[in-house]
């Protein structure tokens, strides 16, 4: 019987695969979502919603923010109302709750007038729009 080179060789690599082949070792596959919508990764949101905006093709582009105009005099007016408002509070909280007295007085604003009324009771202030004739009475009792 004679036996080839060639036939010992590929009996000798088989055998080799077989012994080989029992060490291969398998994991589960385990799939993971992405979007954190459906139990993904929180990271993954950012990155998610900047890739949706960057590829949606129904959203035209914005167009360049204009600073409205103003006008000076009339801002000039207001920052003096919110200036004699803010005074004028002043006041009344100090005259109120303070040791110095407020004395009565008659003030108009460009929209409104002021009345402040100095009384046993305390101070009531009247405030009268012009344009709608609303009143808006405050009373502060004295402390």
């Amino acid at each position: 019987m004679k036996v080839s080179v060639r036939s010992v060789v590929s009996s000798i690599a088989c055998i080799l695969f077989l012994i080989s082949s029992g060490t291969v070792s398998a994991t589960q596959l385990i799939w993971t979502p992405i979007n954190p919508s459906f139990g993904g990764s929180s990271f993954n949101g950012a990155w998610l919603l900047s890739s949706a905006q960057a590829q949606n093709k129904l959203i035209k582009p914005r167009e360049p923010y204009e600073m409205p105009e103003r006008d000076p005099i009339e801002e000039f007016q207001t920052s003096l109302d919110r200036q004699i408002l803010y005074q004028l509070s002043r006041k009344i909280i100090e005259g109120a709750f303070g040791e110095e007295g407020m004395e009565s007085g008659h003030y108009e604003l460009e929209e409104y007038s002021i009345d402040v009324i100095i009384d046993a009771g305390g101070i009531r202030v009247v405030l009268t729009d012009f344009e709608t004739g609303n009143e808006t009475i405050i009373e502060v009792p004295y402390y």
